[in-house]
Order: C-alpha cells, then sequence, then structure tokens
C-alpha cells in the first residue's frame, strides 16, 4: 500500500464536540432528515421536567450567570465594553421598574401572549433569559427583526423600530448582533420540542402553529450563520440540561437547521460525525478551540493525488472545491463570510467535519 503524508492548513474555528452529551442521546435521530428528523428529535426532548414560574429566578444563577457573577442579560450586555448596568440575582428581581437598570425579569423570547401562556411552553428555560425589566417592556410581544427606522434603542443597541425584514410590515425588535444566533437557536428549539403546539396565536406571531413563518425562517437561519454557537450557549445548553433533562439540539448540533430546514442536505443526521472521521486521519492536533493553523495528518492513503477538499454552507450548498493533488501547504478560506460551514474531505470515506469560520 502507497504510504503517503498529507499536511493541510486550513484557517478556521473548529466546533468543540458540545461537552455532556449522553451517550446513544440522539441515536434515534441517526440516519434521518427533515421532517423525519425534525419528529424524531421532538420524542427525544418533548416530556422534559417542566419548572414553575416561580423556580425560573432560582435557575437563572446556573443558566445566566455571567464569569464575574453578575446576571448575563442579552439586552443590556455590552460584548465589547462595559455595560451601562448589571444585575445581582435575586437583590435585584423586578418589582417595578420606570426605567432601564431598576431590574431584571423573565423574558420570554417567544412572546407568551403567542401561545396564549400555554404549559409547560411558558416555562421553558431554552427560550425564557432574565433580561431587564423595562427593555422587556419596550420589546412588548414584537416580534425580533431587521429595524429600519428605530424608534427607541436600549443602552446596549437593542431597538424597536419599523421592520426592514423582507416578507414582515409592522413594528420589530432587534437584539444586538452577539445574540441573534442565540435567539434564532432558541426559537429553532420551539420548533421541534412544540411541533406539535400552535404558537401563533396573535397575529404578529413568527410562527403558524408550531412551524416558522417563512420570513422568520430565512431571517433566523440568517442570524443563526452569522452568529455561531458561543460557549455561553455551550454552557448554558448543559446548565438546563441538569434541571430541565432535556437539551436544544440546535446547539449540540447546529448543521441541524440546514439538515431540517434545507433544500438539499449533504448527508442524514449521524451524532457520531465528527468521531468517524477522527478515525480515518491519524492525528488533530489544534488547540480547541483552533485560532491559527490546523494540521490534518494523513496516513497510508492510497491515490492522494485524486484529494480534494469541499466546503458547503449550513444549507448543504456547496462553497467551493479545492484541488490537492498538488499537496499544497495551505487553503485560505479568510475570503467567505463568519458562519457555520462543513469542511468535506473528499478521500474514498469521504467523511465531513463542521467549522466555523469567524
Amino acid at each position: 500500500m502507497k504510504k503517503s503524508l498529507l499536511i493541510l492548513w486550513v484557517s478556521f474555528i473548529l466546533i468543540p464536540l458540545a461537552g455532556q452529551i449522553p451517550s446513544q442521546y440522539y441515536s434515534s435521530a441517526t440516519n434521518k432528515k427533515g421532517y423525519a428528523l425534525r419528529v424524531a428529535l421532538h420524542h427525544i426532548i418533548k416530556d422534559h421536567n417542566a419548572l414553575t414560574y416561580k423556580q425560573l429566578w432560582d435557575a437563572f444563577p446556573s443558566t445566566d450567570r455571567k464569569p464575574n457573577g453578575k446576571v448575563w442579560d442579552p439586552y443590556s450586555d455590552n460584548p465589547v465594553g462595559d455595560p451601562a448596568y448589571e444585575y445581582t440575582f435575586f437583590t435585584d428581581q423586578c418589582g417595578s421598574y420606570s426605567t432601564e437598570g431598576d431590574c431584571y425579569n423573565r423574558e420570554h423570547s417567544i412572546p407568551a401572549s403567542w401561545f396564549n401562556d400555554a404549559t409547560p411552553l411558558y416555562t421553558d428555560l431554552f427560550h425564557l433569559y432574565p433580561t431587564d425589566g423595562y427593555v422587556n417592556n419596550r420589546r412588548s410581544n414584537y416580534p425580533y427583526g431587521k429595524v429600519g427606522s428605530a424608534t427607541w434603542t436600549s443602552l446596549n443597541g437593542s431597538k424597536v423600530g419599523s421592520s426592514a425584514t423582507p416578507g414582515y410590515t409592522g413594528t420589530v425588535f432587534e437584539p444586538i448582533d452577539e445574540y441573534k444566533g442565540d435567539f434564532a437557536r432558541s426559537y429553532f428549539y420551539m420548533t421541534v420540542r412544540y411541533m406539535d403546539k400552535n404558537m401563533g396565536v396573535t397575529s404578529n406571531s413568527m410562527f403558524t402553529n408550531g412551524s416558522l413563518k417563512p420570513w422568520a425562517l430565512q431571517l433566523l437561519i440568517q442570524w443563526h450563520n452569522q452568529d455561531p454557537v458561543s460557549q455561553k450557549e455551550l454552557n448554558r445548553n448543559e446548565a438546563i440540561f441538569a434541571l430541565q433533562e432535556n437539551r436544544n439540539p440546535f446547539i449540540d448540533f447546529p448543521e441541524l437547521v440546514g439538515k431540517i430546514y434545507g433544500n438539499d442536505s449533504i448527508y442524514a443526521f449521524d451524532p457520531s460525525g465528527i468521531e468517524e472521521f477522527a478515525e480515518i486521519v491519524q492525528s488533530i492536533r489544534f488547540s480547541n478551540p483552533a485560532h491559527g493553523d490546523l494540521l490534518l495528518f494523513y496516513d497510508d492513503i492510497e491515490n492522494s493525488s485524486d484529494l480534494s477538499l469541499t466546503l458547503y454552507d449550513v444549507m448543504g450548498r456547496e462553497v467551493r472545491t479545492y484541488d490537492l493533488s498538488a499537496l499544497p501547504s495551505g487553503v485560505s478560506i479568510a475570503d467567505h463570510p463568519p458562519g457555520f460551514y462543513f469542511l468535506k474531505i473528499n478521500d474514498r470515506k469521504k467523511q465531513i467535519y463542521k467549522l466555523i469560520i469567524q
């Protein structure tokens, strides 16, 4: 057998395997895609341990705690500097408020009026966040969207105003860019967990029954791609799992958005796909996350001159194929916009690896 070595340099950030997924947790969804995959995931995450509304106050210190111990409020946080105000758990619970910075409360990112306050949706932590009471009130029950002309802007840059989102006219609320993906994945979770419920009671809801309206789906796919899963979300997923005993599949496997809602999935869902890929690689050396070069060392590869590398977006569309026949020292993907991608090595096993470009 011909023995060769391929050293491939790729500039990207790898998604770590989601920390504490129980063995076989997603096994019943293996090899499914589209609607069948959505149904399989529904049966995996339904019947969770529902908290009471009062218990949410006690849950937030484990699910939404900043590294400095303060409340992690996506409506007031400033990821690039000091926030205008911060809250202490329990001490600063609402209460009454008259302006920003008075107190924090329990925000339904999917407004409760959209589903008539039904349980267990009303207390599902995957779409509930501690947020400033005044900003929460200004958000009201408006859908998320891109604001064209703002009528009000919070201290961290969240906006209320007229919609510039294709397919929807009316007032919308736009969170800052750093949390758009968080909210998108909350909504995708709800489309699976409550696919049999009605979340479209009001006319301004982003849902028709348990499914996202077309304009909302396109918006949230965009937010999902532009704001990849953060360590905050990974930690929050684990904390909620400890309380509710279910997980957000779209945090564990961001590619599920493409496999369920994409027009052209590359492969059916395989939760063990990353590990299978690693089996054909002698060693993968990178920090996690990787911020520089990634070296893939291949051993015992026949016909290495036929190797190529293909990038796909999360909807399964081919972005670019690179010919590796000359064994180049580097492949630059710096010109691709930030977001989720798939890296496929087109060798005899045709395995796929998921990545984030930043």
